[in-house]
């Protein structure tokens, strides 16, 4: 199933979790794990816009991955570091991104482990509760 996304968050998600979200409009259609995971990166750029700190941990893990990354993945992880190096902006857009540079880059991700396992399970059970309303 293909679906635009149009929205932020809803309520009820916005109420489970801290921080604003960003009220983003898609640039091309995503599949529905790729909103999740923009639904994961858009909380985990509210949690590094309020604590900078927790870049050291993104990119302590793009040091480890660089070390053993295979040919076929070490571009996107040297995009990465750029972005984690760069300016604070790029690094938000490319978190709240609906373009397919932003998409692409999530597959990578250096910010795995940074949300609570609490907070993955209220982005996981929204959106199951929106396909079963869907449905």
């Amino acid at each position: 199933m293909r679906v635009l996304i149009d929205e932020c968050l809803n309520w009820r998600l916005a109420r489970a979790l801290p921080g604003p979200f960003l009220h983003v409009r898609a640039t091309h259609e995503l599949e529905r794990d790729q909103q999740r995971s923009l639904a994961f990166d858009r909380l985990t750029a509210t949690k590094l816009a309020e604590n900078p700190a927790l870049l050291d941990r993104a990119r302590a893990s793009l040091r480890r991955w660089l070390a053993t990354a295979s040919p076929r993945v070490r571009p996107a992880l040297l995009e990465w570091q750029q972005l984690l190096d760069g300016p604070s902006a790029e690094l938000m857009a490319a978190l709240t991104g609906t373009d397919e540079r932003a998409t692409r880059l999530r597959q990578s991700s250096p910010f795995a482990g940074l949300l609570s396992v609490a907070e993955r399970t209220a982005i996981i059970r929204e959106f199951q509760r929106r396909e079963s309303t869907a449905a």
